[in-house]
């Protein structure tokens, strides 16, 4: 429709001049059959203007020395120049368009008709300069808008996957550090029940007991963390309320499965200690035993808390274990532990040392104290 229109503009100016000028009879049949021809010309190079903006626009000037029956021709190559090139090289091209337009005033106006024509031509020159300069600016800004939104949605879009992927892997090690344990201890009891043939009836009840009470919790924490994904809140994904206060009860779950456990706190009664950290250990130890059920379930293992210049400490060591039992693990417990420790201000070391010449397995974690 543009280039319609700019042709149609075109073919209006030449017509007009051209009729004009055979109406005021300063066209002879020669001359007249010239500009025609050169008002032609010059509207088919506007089909080109938009590849070549600045060489159109040079090309045009040529014929605005002969006749101004191109002028429709000439504004619309200067507006496409300006509208699309910098304004150091559209400036210079209209500036030799107004010396082509004053030397065809000279040479075929004179006196007062010259002033008239230069001034004119300045004029009309300067409206499609400033218009193209005006449109172009306003693609420039458009272009940076857009450019910049482009750039919003594909940073909301990669942050949007990155939280994505976090609340995966925060379910992840919920789930894990939830169930792991609870699930270990139901095998680990119903193992003991398939081998001890010859348990009377109060330990198989006590046993049954214990396996009944460790899948209701498994499933009050599965139900918790359904709970959770299935709510619309905003809120922070888990929040355990576990922390130092239910150590106890797990290394005595762990005794029930015939694990010596040896749990000592030598934390100060009136320490403060914040719920990350308290929630940390309470994690660094539920791994550490859960992992003693699975690869060591015939050693002792000693759990020590203490307090040590700005650190909370927590270690196990148990002795390597010669008997590990069946139940599977997906091995990546410690890693999550590394994790959580690390996001609570700490670090976590795990591996075997020598105590006293002797081979032992040791998980130990460090968190900043007070805080």
């Amino acid at each position: 429709m543009w280039d319609i229109a700019a042709t149609l503009f075109s073919v209006f100016i030449a017509v007009l001049v051209i009729a004009d000028g055979l109406d005021r009879g300063v066209f002879s049949d020669s001359k007249a059959i010239v500009v025609v021809v050169l008002s032609i010309v010059s509207i088919i190079l506007l089909w080109w203007r938009r590849r070549w903006p600045i060489a159109v626009a040079l090309a045009l000037a040529l014929p605005t020395i002969f006749t101004d029956a191109v002028g429709g021709a000439e504004l619309v190559a200067i507006y496409t120049m300006a509208s699309r090139r910098s304004w150091q090289a559209s400036v210079p091209v209209s500036v030799l368009h107004l010396a082509a337009s004053l030397v065809f005033a000279g040479v075929f106006m004179d006196g007062e008709a010259f002033l008239s024509a230069g001034i004119l031509s300045l004029a009309l020159l300067s409206i499609p300069l400033t218009w193209g300069f005006v449109v172009k600016a306003r693609r420039e800004v458009i272009d940076s808008l857009r450019e910049r939104a482009e750039r919003a949605e594909a940073a909301a879009l990669e942050r949007a996957d990155r939280v994505r992927g976090q609340e995966r892997e925060r379910i992840a090690r919920e789930m894990h550090d939830a169930l792991a344990h609870r699930i270990s201890m139901v095998s680990l009891h119903a193992g003991a029940l398939e081998v001890r043939v010859d348990a009377d009836r109060a330990e198989i009840e006590t046993i049954a007991a214990t396996i009944r009470a460790s899948a209701h919790g498994a499933l009050d924490d599965l139900r918790e963390i359904l709970g959770v994904l299935r709510s619309e809140d905003d809120s922070p994904l888990m929040r355990p309320t576990s922390g130092i206060g239910d150590i106890p009860s797990i290394v005595e779950e762990v005794r029930a499965v015939g694990v010596v456990v040896d749990y000592r706190n030598d934390i100060p009664v009136n320490a403060e200690i914040s719920a990350t950290s308290s929630r940390t250990m309470f994690r660094v130890v539920q791994e550490g035993l859960t992992n003693t059920c699975k690869h060591a379930v015939d050693t002792a293992v000693l759990v020590r808390l203490w307090t040590a210049d700005e650190y909370l400490r927590v270690s196990l060591t148990n002795a390597l274990g010669t008997r590990p039992t069946e139940v599977p693990g997906a091995h990546s417990g410690l890693i999550g532990l590394t994790e959580r420790v690390t996001l609570a201000g700490g670090r976590l070391e795990y591996g075997l040392r020598f105590c006293d010449g002797l081979p032992r397995y040791v998980l130990e974690a460090w968190l900043p104290w007070p805080g």
